[in-house]
């Protein structure tokens, strides 16, 4: 693909001379005169680089340059000036500039610094790729994301895991139920004994209680085998109400009876238990003990829905890459801006299982370096939720961005911690609110 650059310039000849010079050395060329035409461009697509003069007709070079890395930090700016002075330099580096050229401009050094600029960037990807790698090593199994109810979820995860009591863990399907069960775990203070995973509804009462409590041939049943260790019970709604009541006697004994004998055998495992469904309206229709529920409700942990996380898409994604190629022995380093739009407007029924199978399929079909809207399944591109039927980009950008703007403000109640949590200033926020018309 070839590198986009945007040349904000008011003077016609100029702007003229650099598009087509940019133009011969390869490069896919926008340009904009203004301020305001300069930021139409970039809300309706990504550019590797900015070219921008200082001086514009409706505003400065400078702020301008800013604007440019809230809508995408990964755009290069390179500063153009009448005057080489300190204080430009400084003011231009200060601002995020990666460089900056002096009127008229030298086009061999344009050139020069624009091959210097790929460079520079070509090695940053590849640290950041090789650093990926390094971190996931090792460290394949793990709750990621930084939002709200993530960071919620891993102090509790915390809190609980030292206890050493019986947990609920509440989600839908493809949450990570099992994740959060291993990560309990492993912050527990047993985390060297054996975590053991039960599906509680694939296979028939006989074959399950032999599974879970052991026999009296020598089959010790995965909660004696566990130790003290922990038991993942997978779909616990699932179990017949005679298993239950078993499972009762080992929550408030520790003690289980193997099939087939009459004799107690004491049990140390911790039992970590889950569900989709609502357990209270299971014990309310007959189909689950209540001595059983509110033995496991006592110490419930619920685990978001993927929808209501959406910030944590472009570092989920992230971290799937990392872990699908190097299972693959690709060198896919990341998703390209647009992709990550359409993956967080995605209505995601299946939550983060799917956007992991979403990504290894990607992961399959990408032919470069950076996962494209093609990459992704059709079904789910077709899925994206909120966004209008127009073709027109720029309008489907702004679109999203208002619907993201209003449900980030509708989960915070101060302005700040919403412009945080968005990666704006407070008047940054407030010009976008009264911009997009959005109702607070």
């Amino acid at each position: 693909m070839k590198a986009s650059i945007l040349v904000v310039e008011d003077e016609n000849v100029i702007r003229n001379t650099l598009r087509e010079f940019l133009a011969g050395d390869g490069y896919d060329v926008v340009t904009a005169a203004t301020v305001d035409e300069a930021l139409n461009r970039i809300r309706g697509r990504d550019f590797d680089v900015a070219v921008c003069d200082v001086q514009l007709p409706d505003g400065d070079g400078i702020n301008l340059l800013r604007k440019i890395h809230q809508f995408n930090p990964k755009t290069f700016v390179l500063v153009i000036t009448a005057y080489a002075t300190v204080e430009n330099a400084v003011e231009a580096f200060h601002a995020g500039a990666y460089d900056y050229l002096v009127k008229p401009v030298i086009f061999e050094d344009l050139a020069h610094k624009l091959s210097q600029l790929f460079q520079y960037r070509d090695l940053i990807l590849e640290n950041q790729s090789l650093r990926r790698e390094l971190e996931r090593r090792g460290d394949l199994e793990r709750i990621v994301g930084t939002s709200k109810s993530v960071v919620e979820l891993q102090n509790t995860i915390r809190k609980v895991a030292v206890t050493n009591g019986n947990v609920l863990l509440v989600g839908e399907t493809g949450t990570g139920k099992e994740l959060v069960a291993r990560s309990i775990h492993s912050g527990g203070r047993h985390a060297g004994e054996k975590f053991l995973a039960v599906s509680c509804g694939t296979r028939p009462i006989e074959q399950l209680e032999a599974m879970l409590f052991g026999t009296t041939d020598d089959q010790p049943g995965v909660l004696r085998a566990a130790g003290s260790g922990t038991v993942f019970l997978d779909e616990i709604a699932e179990l017949p109400m005679g298993t239950q009541a078993e499972l009762l006697r080992v929550l408030e004994y520790g003690e289980i009876v193997p099939v087939g004998g009459s004799d107690s055998v004491r049990v140390e495992a911790r039992i970590v238990a889950s569900t989709t469904r609502d357990l209270q309206v299971e014990v309310d229709e007959g189909r689950f003990q209540e001595d059983l529920f509110y033995r496991l409700d006592g110490a419930k942990i619920r685990i978001p829905a993927l929808r209501e996380r959406l910030d944590d898409i472009p570092e989920l994604v992230d971290y799937f890459v990392a872990r699908h190629t190097q299972q693959m022995g690709k060198r896919v380093t990341g998703a390209t801006s647009e992709t990550i739009r359409l993956l967080m407007a995605a209505q995601w029924k299946g939550n983060v299982r799917q956007l992991d199978n979403a990504v290894e399929r990607a992961v399959m079909l990408c032919d470069g370096t950076q996962i494209l809207p093609t990459d992704l399944p059709p079904d789910l591109v077709g899925d994206a939720a909120g966004l209008p039927e127009a073709d027109d980009l720029r309008s489907a950008l702004r679109h999203y961005e208002r619907l993201h703007i209003t449900r980030v403000l509708k989960q915070c109640t101060d302005k700040r911690e919403a412009a945080k949590r968005l990666r704006l200033g407070l008047s940054s926020l407030y010009r976008k609110i009264e911009e997009l018309k959005i109702e607070t």
